[in-house]
């Protein structure tokens, strides 16, 4: 039995391992999954900017309309926008062709169910399941049965506006740099802001389908520090390939990552009686500064995995409304399903619009602990956590850190490696430490 879909849908190299011919099945398979048969049944498809997308894109359309359902076809656009599409024209499911981060050989694709939400292992199951089978079975419809296409060149706008629907205040007085990625959100992200007001200047947003996250990008924010320093801006956005997370950069050319942002965002809504039971959602791998400034602000919070989708499943059965991850996925449930770089520069400005406060104050009361994960390639994943030695390795950095620093050690999800990270209030120390865990775990399983 294939394993085809990861944390984040189906990835690989496009035309390599993620070819036409399985773009195909699984539009069909995930159409017919997804759709239950409905009659009238309608799928929205977005895609970023990498040369692969198109192809895909064709592929995924023809596996789709051939078990009978109508697609809308939305173009360029960013992974959030889909997901809220999907919902605001009653779609009955949508999907991303994106490989996010990612550099411009790979590309995925991405499924949302009816309500703009990734799909549940229970669902992607049964789409696998399909893709194994020996024989494909279902059903071909002819004639006038055969699915539509549509193309919208104009949805994008309802995403926009509802974006702006979620600040009451204008951004005038607002000098941002924006870095595009050279991705979905090139012309998003200047239009919008331009639209509530902001002075924008813009970088990395000229795509040629190869250039997608090359050296910029939230990945890469270095041209982005130094144009935000060189045009005096006070502020700078740095969005990935397909606009699901956001990294931020002060008036001073210093970078804020999502934990800083989640902070800022998250003290906001609280003081405003927006933050639901004061609580903030994130992962065990944000930074123990975070959580100390949480603490100090008066703020809770709770971890999950890592992934987005686990973070959106926490506030879901919580009843939370803002959560997210140190990489710059922010999910802000009141109006979106998914982490949304956009939403998210919008909240933050609106914080600085609100307060008049430099970027840089908002941010100084979250102090970064160095932090260092280095990865240790085993035989296998299985038994770390009943290995005594190793255990005792971890207990030792413990008890030297205390209350001062943290030690995280566990399984990669998809690679045979274990992962270990510390985080204290000196980086040397914190090297010691990994370095210490780590060379246990390689004499104890390591390859």
């Amino acid at each position: 039995m294939g394993k085809y879909f990861g944390t984040d849908g189906v990835r690989g190299v496009a035309n390599l391992e993620l070819t036409p011919e399985l773009v195909f099945r699984l539009g069909r398979f995930g159409a017919y999954v997804l759709t239950k048969q409905n009659q009238n049944a309608k799928m929205v498809i977005g895609r970023d900017t990498r040369l692969s997308g198109e192809m895909l894109e064709a592929a995924l359309i023809a596996g789709i309309t051939s078990v009978g359902v109508d697609v809308v076809r939305l173009g360029v656009i960013s992974t959030p926008g889909v997901a809220f599409l999907t919902k605001h024209l009653e779609a009955d499911a949508g999907v991303m062709i994106s490989a996010s981060h990612n550099p411009f050989p790979d590309n995925g694709i991405k499924f949302f169910n009816a309500n703009g939400q990734k799909l549940a292992d229970h669902i992607e199951d049964q789409i696998e399941q399909l893709l194994n089978e020996n024989e494909d079975t279902l059903q071909r419809p002819i004639a006038d049965k055969i699915g539509r296409v549509v193309d919208d060149s104009k949805s994008y706008q309802h995403y926009l506006n509802h974006l702006k629907s979620t600040i009451d205040i204008d951004l005038c007085g607002i000098h941002v740099v924006v870095d595009g990625a050279n991705g979905a959100a090139y012309q998003l992200a200047p239009q919008l802001l331009r639209e509530l007001g902001a002075d924008v200047t813009t970088i990395h947003s000229t795509p040629d389908g190869k250039n997608i996250n090359v050296e910029c990008g939230s990945t890469h924010p270095e041209s982005l520090q130094q144009e935000v320093i060189a045009k005096g801006a006070h502020i700078g956005l740095a969005f990935d390939g397909d606009a699901d997370r956001l990294i931020a950069v002060d008036e001073q050319g210093e970078l804020l990552d999502g934990d800083k942002i989640l902070f800022i965002c998250g003290q906001y809504l609280k003081e405003h009686g927006q933050l639901n039971q004061d609580t903030i959602v994130t992962t065990v791998m944000s930074n123990i500064g975070f959580f100390k400034a949480a603490e100090n602000a008066g703020l809770l919070t709770e971890k999950t995995k890592v992934g987005d989708r686990y973070v959106l499943e926490r506030m879901l059965s919580g009843g939370y409304n803002l959560g997210g991850e140190q990489s710059g996925h922010i999910i802000f449930l009141n109006y979106n399903t998914t982490g949304d770089g956009l939403l998210s520069a919008i909240q933050l400005l609106q914080v600085m619009k609100e307060t008049g406060a430099r970027l840089s104050d908002l941010s100084a009361r979250v102090t970064t602990y160095p932090q260092l994960l280095k990865n240790v390639e085993v035989k296998s994943k299985e038994g770390w956590e009943q290995n005594e030695a190793i255990q005792t390795a971890i207990h030792e950095v413990e008890g030297q850190l205390k209350e001062n620093g943290r030690v995280l050690v566990r399984p990669s999800g998809t690679e045979p490696l274990i992962r270990v990270m510390a985080e204290g209030p000196d980086q040397e120390v914190v090297k010691q430490y990994v370095q210490k865990i780590a060379d246990v775990i390689q004499r104890e399983m390591g390859k």
